[in-house]
């Protein structure tokens, strides 16, 4: 026993022996070992319960442990804050069914929540088409990042995911339905509309597609129909991973086109374009056209329609094409289409004169591929990533994706999307195919004729009661391309283009 004094106090301190302190520091020790392997244990269980739910926590965990023990890396910058919601009150819901492929359905989206904003009205999320020729089972929130798209408008409209359970049909409720006028501007909606939504207070748009002019609508309407399109309208996370893998593939491999080959089953039967078909091809797209009462146009003659500049391009033309345009044989050229109509034996002269031809089917693995199969809207958003981040894009018919390609290039910088005038260029090669031209005269005249149609800077052409033929919105959204210049500097005179 020991006796010290520590201000002014004794105390007494009783040393132990020394087994006694080596036996205590060992029972720490052990404990400490046996909490640790527990805790790893319990860890280890739980990563595998999850795994069966979640198939990639083990790979998120993984990632994190090593992210940790690796270096630093500099933060990634929080998302913005969420911007304050407006304040009104709402005059009713507005529920809409999308119709229509990807491209169709992603305008009308855009044209609903500027309808939604000025009618005050709460928009359920859009239901998309899963009856068509697709027939893609696709939900909204399988395509788009739903939280997303609700929290970046949240100052402009009130989304919501689904109507109030006292709007069902199971508490008796019967919506009223409709297709609203295409076409229309701001004074249909307010006059004919909303005062169906007071007495209704529910309304359903039963088809969504042009339903809103493309012009003489207010600045601000034109520019959240730019704001939803976009910046709202954001692929989910699977759907741009996987796109932007097949972006940083094609560029590891130098510049790419991307070549929206619309020679499609779908796109043929429906235009009755059969150039370059058999008679049993033709037959058979016939027979689909029937087979789809929506599609109202039966009986066409194709050659008809094809020299009016009204068929999409073949395999065979589109070579003849780019050759004249001036395109290398190495060229690398994405085709960004589904299946080609007579598959690789309508794209064996294609492939002949441009090697690099690749898909994102000889791009990615089965197994990448294999979420998306039979998600026709999911495959033509990996498409449309593709196109828009291309260093050329090349439509060979102006539908739905040719346009908000086109106005997403427009909206990038006015990056190069050769738009073709198909008119002109199905009259020059008839002529270099049946001996008229020679090849340096038909190649000269496909340049001159699109020397002022790769996507510059020019205004919409307007066509008085001729919406379908005038210049498309999303094409050209020229009311959302000039934050910080000056609009008529840009859209001068020398710089548009007909059509273009």
């Amino acid at each position: 026993m020991e006796v010290r004094s520590e201000g002014g106090i004794q105390v007494r301190c009783d040393k132990l022996p020394a087994p006694v302190i080596a036996r205590t520091r060992l029972q720490v020790w052990f404990i400490r070992v046996c909490s640790s392997l527990f805790l790893w244990t319990c860890l280890v269980q739980l990563v595998a319960v999850g795994e069966l739910w979640h198939p990639h926590l083990l790979s998120n965990i993984t990632n994190r442990i090593s992210a940790i023990t690796q270096d630093p890396l500099p933060a990634v910058p929080s998302p913005p804050p969420l911007l304050p919601a407006r304040n009104y009150t709402s005059n009713g819901f507005l529920r809409i069914s999308c119709n229509g492929g990807l491209n169709q359905m992603r305008a009308a989206i855009c044209d609903m929540v500027t309808v939604a904003r000025l009618l005050n009205l709460t928009l359920v999320v859009p239901e998309l088409d899963k009856t068509s020729f697709w027939a893609d089972p696709s939900n909204f929130e399988d395509i788009f990042d739903v939280r997303h798209f609700i929290d970046s408008l949240r100052d402009e409209v009130r989304i919501v995911r689904r109507l109030p359970k006292m709007f069902s049909r199971k508490y008796g409720h019967k919506p009223f339905e409709m297709p609203p006028v295409s076409w229309s501007n701001e004074k249909y909606y307010l006059e004919q509309i909303l005062p169906l939504i007071s007495k209704h207070k529910v309304l359903h748009f039963n088809r969504t597609d042009a339903r809103v002019a493309n012009n003489w609508i207010p600045l601000d309407l034109q520019k959240l129909r730019c704001r939803v399109n976009f910046q709202a309208l954001k692929f989910t996370p699977q759907i741009e991973t996987l796109g932007y893998k097949l972006v940083r593939i094609l560029q590891e491999k130098g510049p790419f086109v991307a070549l929206h080959l619309r020679y499609e089953m779908d796109m043929l039967a429906f235009s009755g374009c059969t150039h370059g078909c058999t008679e049993e091809e033709a037959a058979e797209l016939k027979r689909l056209r029937y087979a789809y009462p929506w599609w109202r146009e039966k009986e066409i003659v194709s050659e008809e329609k094809r020299s009016h500049g009204l068929c999409p391009l073949t395999p065979e033309e589109s070579a003849l094409l780019l050759q004249a345009l001036g395109f290398h044989k190495d060229t690398q050229i994405y085709i960004a289409a589904g299946e080609i109509y007579g598959s690789e034996r309508r794209l064996a002269p294609l492939r002949a004169a441009f090697p690099r031809i690749v898909k994102k089917e000889s791009l990615l693995s089965p197994e990448e591929l294999q979420q998306f199969q039979n998600h026709s809207s999911q495959m033509a958003a990996l498409d449309f990533i593709v196109s828009v981040a291309s260093n050329t894009f090349v439509p060979t018919y102006d539908g739905n994706m040719a346009k908000l390609v086109e106005g997403h290039r427009r909206y990038l910088g006015f990056k190069k999307s050769i738009l073709l005038d198909r008119k002109r260029l199905v009259e020059l090669l008839d002529m270099h195919l049946n001996g008229t031209l020679s090849w340096n005269e038909f190649s000269v005249a496909v340049r001159s004729t699109h020397e002022k149609r790769m996507g510059q800077p020019t205004r919409r052409r307007v066509i008085a009661d001729k919406p379908k033929e005038e210049d498309y919105f999303y094409a050209n959204p020229q009311e959302c391309l000039c934050e910080g210049t000056n609009c008529d500097d840009l859209l001068s005179p020398s710089n548009s283009s007909e059509g273009g």
